[in-house]
Formats: structure tokens, sequence, C-alpha cells
């Protein structure tokens, strides 16, 4: 076994190796652990506001990960929650739908008009499976009466997440109010009840 089979994160300076941001463990002190996570048969940390939860699987809590490109992500939401306009710079992602019903969608830019893009959206069933390609602005919302549950394969380790509105209204420092009412075209009023929302 050598460094090209596995490469177990492990937070230590002296470690040899240094691949996609972490630092290797030798391979002969990896163990099955270290390919081990438990606990996507539940809920995870909840975003009550938007009436979400999400557990996650990814290099940062499954060391053996790195540089597999890959993790998972399990999200629940209530009747109505929402997993807000969102991208995930560094990956692809695979979602399944366990339980529930989403609407889910990603914008794709319109190459003939760059102030325009195009929606691709459908309603998932359980056993349904949408792509969104890595990097565009997507969204998942319950349009169902019950819980829904997805599962959220990604192809890489740490996929990373910028949700939108939040960048925006809650940047810091902040976007001065005259470039997000100019490039919104909305009131610096209404700029102002956003930020607060968002903070």
């Amino acid at each position: 076994m050598s460094f090209k089979d596995i490469c177990v994160a492990v937070n230590d300076s002296k470690a040899s190796v240094f691949v996609n941001g972490k630092f290797c463990k030798d391979p002969k002190l990896a163990k099955a652990d270290d390919f081990f996570a438990s606990g996507l048969n539940v809920s995870g940390n909840s975003v009550p506001q938007l009436g979400f939860a999400v557990k996650v699987v990814d290099v940062n809590n499954m060391p053996g990960l790195n540089s597999l490109g890959m993790s998972i992500v399990r999200a629940d939401l209530e009747p109505q929650g929402l997993s807000p306009l969102h991208t995930h710079p560094r990956a692809t992602e695979l979602i399944t739908i366990l339980e529930g019903t989403i609407y889910a969608g990603f914008l794709a830019p319109d190459a003939a008009n760059i102030f325009k893009s195009r929606l691709f959206s459908k309603i998932l069933n359980p056993g349904d499976v949408f792509a969104i390609p890595q990097g565009l602005i997507h969204f998942q919302y319950n349009v169902g009466h019950k819980k829904a549950t997805l599962l959220a394969s990604f192809n890489s380790q740490n996929a990373g997440v910028v949700i939108i509105p939040n960048s925006i209204f809650a940047s810091d420092p902040p976007i001065l109010d005259d470039v997000l009412a100019k490039g919104f075209q909305l009131d610096k009023k209404v700029i102002e009840e956003l930020r607060k929302k968002f903070s």
C-alpha cells in the first residue's frame, strides 16, 4: 500500500505528503475507521427559519475520503422547507429523493443574453435522481405535505457551498448599498430590510 492508493487526511503538518489541501497519514497507519461514518439515517444540523436540516460526510469528518473525489450530504426538508439558492464551487451534485416530493432546479447562463438564464427544473419523487452541474446556482424546495429526504452525492471530497442570499446581503464588510440597489434595481430601503433579514 502506498500514497498512490490512499491518502488519509491528518492534521499533522510534519506529514510528508500534502494532497488536496490535507496532509496524508502514513498509509501503514491507516485504519478502517478512516473510511467510515455513520448517522446518515437521522437528520443533521437544522436551519429552522428555512425548514431544512443537513448532515455532511466529507473529508472533514471521514479523513479517508481525501483524494478520492467524493462526498455525500443528507438533507431533510419540512413541508415548504427550502434549501435556498446556492452553488457548490468545486463539485457537480447528484440528488436522489428518498421520501417526499421536491421541486429542484438549477440556472444555466443564456449564451445569447448574459442578462438572462435558463431554468432546468423538475418535480422529483422517491427514487428520482437529478444532476446539478458544478458551480451553477440551484435550489431544492419541498412542495409536498410531509417531510422530504434526499441524498446529495458530490464528485469532490469538499464541494464547498455558497448561499447566494446570505453572501450578498450579509457580507462582511457589507457591499455598498448603491451597488446592491442598482444591481437589483431596488430602493435602498428595500436593501436595508434585506440586510436585516440576512444578518
